[in-house]
């Protein structure tokens, strides 16, 4: 589909491109005949006297008005030939190099749409492939239980807690495409933010999450005054804690570092986890992706949950990177501008 639309977009600006060229070529032909004549009109009288003399003193007679207009004719033949096969060399050679810059910039022109048409279709395959699963489950349990000809209420209270564990997935799971479409289409009032307050909430948020994993949350981050909006940014540390908590190992460490750099402020949160692969970097951030697939079904989840994190930082004007450290782990990093 692209590849026609490539093609079709090529041809439109050939197209302009042709119409441009010919536009100019046709004014400076018209200007060209224009200053010709004019400056044939002013040097004509002169030229035709010498070249009367000239005529006569070679030939042995008097040349006539037509002879020397024969002359003039034939001159501005021969340079009308010349500039028109200049023209059209141009021309050729505007179109050839015109059709490759034209088929380039096409591709550069469609690739923004191309890659948001590839996220919208990974995006929809693999939110269905999320919704579908508890779903699935909510119905065999429901279907299995129903053929039961005898059930206690003991095996209808383990029933309703499992179809209430899968309904709270689906819960989780709107929630989370809900804030983002929220925090997509939000314009958050942005104030200056201490940001010692705002990790330390971060930090006893995730507490109950990191005891259960033995993991031991350490904060050394300097204090600054950065400019943000203070609940989204709160939510949007909560989101990297939990996720290196969740992807470390146990018993482990997480850190939550801060520094001033250049007018901004660095921000991020490193565990001692297997890092990320080479391959899962580009799209860590994308919805509903989770790499590694084997590991993420083991730690859950619903791939939203650094989706979340990109779309906050960008409706804080703040920037947010992951990397692996040399030593082991991975880091997220989130650059928010300080106030001035």
């Amino acid at each position: 589909m692209f590849k026609s639309a490539r093609v079709k977009l090529t041809l439109f600006y050939l197209a302009v491109l042709v119409a441009f060229s010919l536009t100019l070529t046709i004014s400076f032909r018209m200007l060209f005949e224009r200053e010709y004549v004019h400056s044939n009109a002013v040097e004509r009288g002169e030229v035709r006297q010498l070249f009367i003399n000239g005529y006569s003193t070679f030939f042995g007679r008097p040349a006539s008005y037509s002879d020397f207009n024969n002359v003039q004719d034939d001159q501005t033949s021969l340079v009308r030939q010349h500039l028109n096969n200049e023209l059209f060399a141009i021309n050729l050679l505007a179109l050839g190099v015109g059709g490759v810059l034209a088929y380039w910039f096409a591709g550069r022109t469609l690739r923004p749409i191309e890659e948001a048409h590839q996220a919208q279709a990974r995006f929809a395959t693999d939110a269905s492939h999320e919704l579908r699963t508890p779903l699935t489950n909510l119905k065999l349990e429901n279907e299995v239980f129903l053929r039961q000809k005898h059930f206690s209420e003991a095996d209808a209270r383990d029933l309703i807690t499992s179809n209430l564990e899968e309904v709270q997935r689906l819960e989780g799971l709107s929630a989370n495409l809900l804030a983002l479409t929220q925090y997509g289409n939000a314009s958050l009032k942005l104030a200056p933010v201490v940001t010692k307050p705002l990790v330390e909430a971060a930090l006893k948020y995730c507490h109950k999450t990191a005891s259960a994993r033995g993991v031991q949350l350490v904060n050394q981050a300097a204090e600054a005054q950065v400019l943000g909006h203070a609940e989204s940014l709160e939510q949007l540390l909560a989101i990297l804690l939990e996720n290196a908590i969740k992807y470390g190992p146990e018993n482990g460490t997480v850190t939550i570092g801060g520094r001033t750099d250049d007018g901004h402020y660095l921000l991020w949160v490193q565990d001692e986890g297997p890092g990320i692969a080479a391959h899962d970097l580009p799209h860590i951030f994308d919805r509903l992706y989770r790499g590694d697939k084997a590991r993420s079904s083991k730690v859950g989840g619903y791939g939203l949950g650094l989706s979340l994190a990109k779309a906050i930082a960008a409706a804080n004007n703040a920037e947010i990177r992951a990397e692996n450290i040399p030593s082991g782990g991975a880091s997220f990093i989130v650059r928010l501008p300080l106030v001035k």
